[in-house]
């Protein structure tokens, strides 16, 4: 039924637009026939017309009341966003138009053209009967230019509000792209900061409040409108990646409001450069004035400032910097002053030991120096490596505030390269002499090998070497093997010695690669057993030669033997005064023969 009845009204509406001859080329509009289109609510296609018949008729305030009701429709399906300036002209048109029809509408208008009123129409109280009251138009009246004015009002207020968040946005995203100009990443942003660069980070975080301000206005006035076809939610998004968080341009008319969270990465960057950036530049400074210190201490006092250093170096946090830059030149530059200052003191510590006899201690001393230059040089050249341009744009506080300027820093480094390297030539130069003595027990005339792959025609063929204690093997005359016992001692020099016949028959030159050699000491390193023996059996047995030494008294006996099996240790009897060789058999059972105190086989 309600179909029927809308399907018979279109097509009454649409006899009448064309019966009537309500068309673009009419002569005249009849407001009659109008009237028919503003009842049916049909404004868009009654505006044309309407404005048309009221340029036309000037005295008729139903044709004013129902132009306000258009405009007011027309205002009310605009975008307050997009439309404002439309919507805001279209509201104020309706209440001319409004205030226009209450002024010509009276009683009289009311009983002439009451069939133009008949929504005012209701049932009197008092006499129940249909009526149409002056009052209840003018308060309608009254109303609709009351709703179109506030809504204007708020209409403009809504797109002030929305355009200063935009703008708010805009400035706070265009200082932000200021601020990382030739920076990007949080590296480039900390060790660049200044004084200025907080004051803009602060500066950002005012701005970017203004824009939540200006957003929270928007989102009141917004809901005093109503539906406005808007309802924007803020989703903050936080800054992480300075190379391409933060530039992304927002979309403020969509309802999901994505937009980068500017206050909290300006408060935080703030934050870490008073509280960690500046305080961190401070001690830079302090450490390297320590450092300072330590090294005049070294050159008035001549003392070892090593232990200093490790004091001091624990109390600098490497972490804390390393934090914005995994390899940060001063700690590089700090490395190189603390290795400077250990090479120096190592030789203040060591300036006793280069004078005295002894080599061991002057090889530790001298390897230990050596050491320390290696790391001098190999810190220095890595410096000399650097950028200077972006660790001056990094340090440019430390630089000026330690060196004054980046050119004395320069110098300093290379300057510390080139004395490491002359160093380093003069201690290689020293360690190659030392370490050819470290080869030879120097005894008179004697010159004896301490290494057993000495090669040539020598007489002298080491056989057995005890680091720092003795050296036995055998020498060769005219062909003949004779046995020798050196003592190293700890200058390689002097020291008592002892030879000892030994079996020709069996030790001949031309088999010495078959020859070995055992030893035994006591703990006083008083008595010694020395067993040379030939690998390779003789009569179906191993040729050997037994001798005992005695530091007092040289070679107190010799003895030529024979062993079933083949020696693999000679060991000390204090018991008796002799000793025993042991020799493992094949299925590892150890055999034992004990030599007398005089050399002489025990039964």
């Amino acid at each position: 039924m309600e179909i029927a009845k809308k399907r018979g009204a279109s097509i009454a509406l649409f006899l009448f637009l064309t019966a009537s001859g309500f068309c673009a080329h009419a002569q005249k509009v009849k407001y009659k026939d109008l009237i028919v289109l503003l009842n049916a609510k049909q404004y868009d296609k009654s505006e044309p017309f309407l404005r048309r018949y009221l340029r036309e008729n000037t005295d008729n305030p139903n044709a004013y009341l129902n132009m306000g009701i258009v405009l007011q429709d027309k205002a009310q399906k605009m975008d307050p966003l997009l439309s404002t300036p439309a919507m805001v002209a279209s509201l104020d048109s309706a209440q001319i138009f409004y205030d226009k029809a209450a002024k010509m509408i009276t009683d009289r208008e009311l009983r002439k053209n009451d069939e133009y009123y008949e929504a005012y129409m209701r049932r009197d109280l008092r006499t129940g009967k249909f009526v149409i009251k002056l009052s209840d138009v003018q308060l309608d009246i009254e109303n609709r230019m009351k709703a179109c004015g506030e809504r204007s009002s708020r209409v403009k207020q809504l797109k002030t509000h929305f355009d200063d968040m935009v703008h708010a946005y805009e400035r706070t995203q265009a200082a932000y792209k200021l601020l990382l100009t030739g920076r990007d990443s949080e590296k480039d942003l900390y060790l660049t900061a200044d004084q200025s660069t907080v004051k803009t980070l602060k500066s950002l975080t005012l701005v970017f409040d203004s824009v939540l301000l200006a957003y929270d206005q928007y989102k009141v006035v917004s809901k005093e409108l109503g539906k406005t076809g808007h309802n924007q939610v803020i989703d903050l998004k936080e800054i992480k990646d300075l190379k391409q968080d933060g530039l992304t341009t927002a979309e403020f008319l969509k309802d999901d409001l994505k937009l980068w969270n500017y206050r909290r990465w300006s408060d935080h960057s703030a934050e870490v450069i008073e509280k960690e950036i500046v305080p961190m530049r401070e001690k830079l400074v302090a450490f390297d004035v320590s450092l300072n210190k330590l090294g005049t201490k070294l050159k008035t006092d001549s003392v070892s400032v090593k232990a200093d250093v490790r004091q001091l170096a624990e109390k600098m946090n490497v972490a804390e910097l390393k934090k914005f830059d995994h390899d940060p030149m001063p700690m590089a530059l700090f490395a190189m002053k603390i290795a400077d200052l250990d090479y120096r003191s190592d030789l203040i510590s060591n300036k006793h030991t280069h004078d005295s006899a002894q080599l061991k201690p002057k090889v530790a001393a001298l390897t230990q120096e050596l050491a320390d230059l290696k790391l001098l040089d190999s810190l220095a050249t890595g410096l000399n490596g650097r950028n200077w341009d972006t660790e001056e744009k990094y340090y440019q506080h430390f630089i000026a505030h330690a060196f004054g300027s980046i050119a004395v820093l320069k110098n300093t480094v290379t300057a510390t390269q080139e004395f490491a390297r002359r160093e380093r030539a003069k201690k290689e130069s020293a360690w190659k002499q030392i370490d050819e003595l470290r080869k030879w027990q120097l005894n008179g005339a004697d010159s004896i090998p301490l290494v057993a792959d000495v090669s040539g025609d020598r007489p002298i063929k080491p056989l057995l070497i005890e680091p720092d204690k003795y050296t036995a093997g055998l020498t060769y005359v005219d062909s003949l093997a004779t046995g020798y016992f050196y003592e190293i001692t700890p200058s390689h020099m002097g020291g008592f010695k002892a030879t000892f016949p030994v079996s020709q028959e069996n030790f001949k030159r031309r088999e010495f690669t078959l020859i070995n050699a055992l030893g035994s000491a006591d703990e006083q390193l008083s008595t010694f057993y020395i067993l040379i023996f030939s690998t390779q059996k003789t009569d179906d047995k191993f040729p050997a030669t037994v001798a005992k030494i005695q530091r007092k008294e040289g070679l107190i006996w010799s003895a030529n033997l024979s062993f079933s099996l083949m020696p693999s240790e000679i060991l000390i009897n204090p018991a008796s005064g002799g000793c025993a060789v042991k020799s493992l058999a094949s299925d590892g059972a150890a055999q034992l023969v004990q030599l007398d105190k005089s050399g002489r086989l025990q039964k």
